[in-house]
Order: C-alpha cells, then structure tokens, then sequence
C-alpha cells in the first residue's frame, strides 16, 4: 500500500515512523532514570537507618573505598536531585514527541482524505500507530 501513496503523504509516514522510534527511545531513557531514582531513594531511605558512626563503603568501579555518613548521605541526595531533574525533563520530551506524531499523524490523515477538508472530527483508525508511553505515565 505505501507504494500508492503519493510522495508528501509517504514523506509524512516516513516521519511518524521516525517519531514512533524516538518515542520508544525517550520511554526507555525515563524507564532507566525512574529505576536508578527509585533505587537511590531507597539507598537514601535505607541509610536513615544507619548509625552515623558506622562504617560504610561505596562502590567505585570495581572496589569498595570507606566512606563517612555525611559524605554517602550528600552524594545520594545529589544523586537523587539530578534523577529528579532527568525524569522530568524526559518526561516533557516525552510529551512533546507524543504531540508531534498526533499532529503529524492529524496531517496525514487529511491528506489522504482528501487534502484536509476532514476537519477536526475527522477520526478514523490510526490511534494504535501512536508511540504510546505518554496516556500511560
């Protein structure tokens, strides 16, 4: 079918493909941030249980180097900060792309209905194509 299609409308297809993969990319980037943030939550929480005295170690590469409290507390609370940061700064991308495609996908299916004379109600399939991830969070 797609090799019917007439030259603009296979260039915008070629476009929500495009986006679907970069869609996909940024929900795996914010998957990968939101773990690593909900870990060094409960490393955090975990060391309000921890005596301050107590000798603690933190990985660097392949050893274990001795650390103070105040130390582990301040790089975890770092750590925390710039994930919290990340997430949501992947979660606004996450949008925009999710806006992109139903604008880009909205286009499409004007013109192939017959150079946007659709209107807003238009409707139709298409909605599964979407790169998901955005309704979901």
């Amino acid at each position: 079918m797609q090799g019917s299609l007439p030259p603009e409308a296979q260039e915008k297809l070629e476009e929500l493909q495009d986006l679907q993969e970069t869609a996909q990319k940024v929900a795996a980037q914010k998957q990968q941030a939101e773990t690593s943030l909900n870990e060094s939550k409960t490393a955090l929480d975990a060391l309000g249980d921890v005596d301050e005295d107590s000798v603690m170690y933190r990985e660097v590469g392949e050893l274990l180097v001795e650390t103070d409290y105040d130390e582990a507390e301040e790089d975890l609370q770092d750590k925390v900060d710039t994930l919290e940061i990340r997430v949501e700064q992947l979660e606004k991308q996450e949008s925009r792309v999710q806006e992109q495609f139903e604008d880009l996908q909205q286009e499409l299916q004007e013109m192939l209905q017959g150079g946007g004379a659709g209107g807003p109600g238009a409707g139709g399939p298409g909605g599964p194509m979407g790169p998901g991830g955005a309704g979901g969070a």
